[in-house]
């Protein structure tokens, strides 16, 4: 509880309008300190749609935890009822390449021809392929 002759420091971070940011709990304590919202781990959001097979990257979003991230994430990306799945994935557990070393990177597969279907000639008698 904050004491009614000190006016509490206040935030509109979010976007939620005024927080306090004094004297309230925001989440899980260690070692006596409290974890402050802008702290918590930043989640990237993937969602399926009804008439998809995949999950599409849709955003991202800060929680305490993966629970409170799916919760917050079906809040927030799928208001319209689009969704069937939602993937939740802390953004420091994702390793990426960069499209900076596109070509290093993905040079080994260009000189394999054999991958590609235009190495293959298709006989006349094979029909449907």
């Amino acid at each position: 509880m904050i004491p009614s002759d000190e006016t509490p420091e206040v935030t509109a971070e979010g976007g939620h309008g005024a927080v306090p940011t004094t004297g309230v709990p925001t989440g899980a304590i260690e070692k006596g300190q409290g974890v402050k919202r802008r702290d918590w781990p930043l989640y990237e959001v993937f969602v399926r749609g009804k008439r998809g097979l995949n999950h599409v990257h849709v955003g991202s979003l800060h929680a305490a935890d993966a629970e409170m991230a799916l919760h917050n994430a079906r809040d927030l990306y799928t208001r319209r009822n689009e969704g069937v799945s939602i993937w939740v994935v802390k953004a420091e557990d994702i390793t990426a390449s960069s499209p900076a070393e596109k070509d290093p990177f993905f040079a080994p597969s260009g000189d394999k021809v054999y991958r590609h279907p235009t190495f293959y000639a298709i006989p006349e008698e094979v029909p449907h392929l």
